[in-house]
């Protein structure tokens, strides 16, 4: 989610300071429906102290009450920040100037941008920059390429050990088939013993697997590669990987949501991604990235 907040900021060519929000009880629970007390709301926060800012980007339900805090302060001040928030706030998009979110949550108003996807750090550039990082250590193992990103179970989906039994298989089979390495990145969602699963069913073809330690594979692992699989439970994964404009294959896993459904669903009609059931093959279509737009919009709001 911080990663949608810096995207946006580095798309303004703006160096963002990150602010995490935790909040106190019982705020933490009703919030953003009951919004007073102030900063005694916040607690364990990075401080929201003077200067305020000319823009202030949140997302996350516990980051409401924060942005409307420093939204408010800043107009007492006479400064007037420009509060926009990505994703769904939940109450009213008129206490913003902008909310941002994806097509599939069907959030209408004058000042909603409604995205394909969710936004994201994808660029050519840092793909291509940290595709030259990791070149080197992968140069000994076959290609094509499969990136892997995995995610793990959540409110909507589940993936455990028996639901990465069969991916697992289907990765192998893929790998086999195509002579190719898999280069996998799991997330902090991903079960451990489902790791296990993993390695095993793996182990006859060539493979990365980051183990967690020193620097994040991830935009490597999207810039070399010559097919991504991701898992449906992220939105963010999948968006990441549609704007490499390389094929993306969708691991459904059991469950879902119809919010959920209606992203999968229109990726896959528009050509975007297609299911993975351990078959990979070459398609194209237009990368995905609709952050132009989004910056574009919020670069005229701060110079209104």
């Amino acid at each position: 989610m911080e990663s949608q907040c810096v995207g946006l900021a580095e798309a303004l060519l703006l160096a963002p300071i990150v602010k995490r929000v935790r909040l106190r009880a019982p705020w933490r629970y009703v919030t953003p429906y009951l919004r007073f007390g102030g900063r005694t709301q916040f607690a364990q926060t990075s401080a929201l102290d003077p200067p305020w800012p000319d823009l202030v980007i949140a997302t996350g339900r516990h980051s409401v009450a924060a942005a409307l805090y420093v939204k408010a302060s800043s107009a007492r001040s006479g400064r007037h920040a420009v509060a926009v928030q990505l994703q769904d706030p939940v109450i009213s998009v008129r206490n913003f100037d902008l909310v941002v979110v994806p097509r599939h949550d069907e959030l209408q108003g004058a000042n909603v941008v409604s995205t394909r996807g969710a936004l994201h750090r994808v660029t050519k550039a840092r793909l291509n920059q940290n595709a030259a990082l990791w070149m080197r250590r992968f140069a000994h193992m076959p290609r094509p390429y499969i990136a892997v990103l995995l995610g793990g179970s959540n409110a909507a989906y589940r993936l455990g050990p028996a639901e990465m039994k069969p991916l697992a298989e289907q990765l192998a089979r893929a790998a086999s088939d195509l002579k190719a390495s898999l280069l996998i990145t799991p997330s902090r969602r991903t079960d451990a013993e489902a790791i296990r699963v993993l390695e095993a069913a793996i182990a006859t073809v060539p493979y990365f697997l980051w183990d967690g330690a020193g620097e994040n594979p991830y935009f490597g692992l999207l810039g070399l590669a010559d097919y991504i699989v991701v898992t449906s439970d992220s939105v963010n994964m999948v968006s990441e990987g549609a704007a490499t404009g390389k094929p993306v294959y969708v691991a459904d896993l059991p469950g879902g949501s119809e919010k959920f459904a209606r992203f999968h669903r229109r990726f896959r009609e528009e050509g975007v991604t297609r299911s993975f059931a351990g078959k990979l093959e070459p398609y194209s279509y237009a990368a995905v990235d609709d952050m132009g737009m989004v910056a574009d919009r919020v670069s005229r709001l701060l110079t209104r």
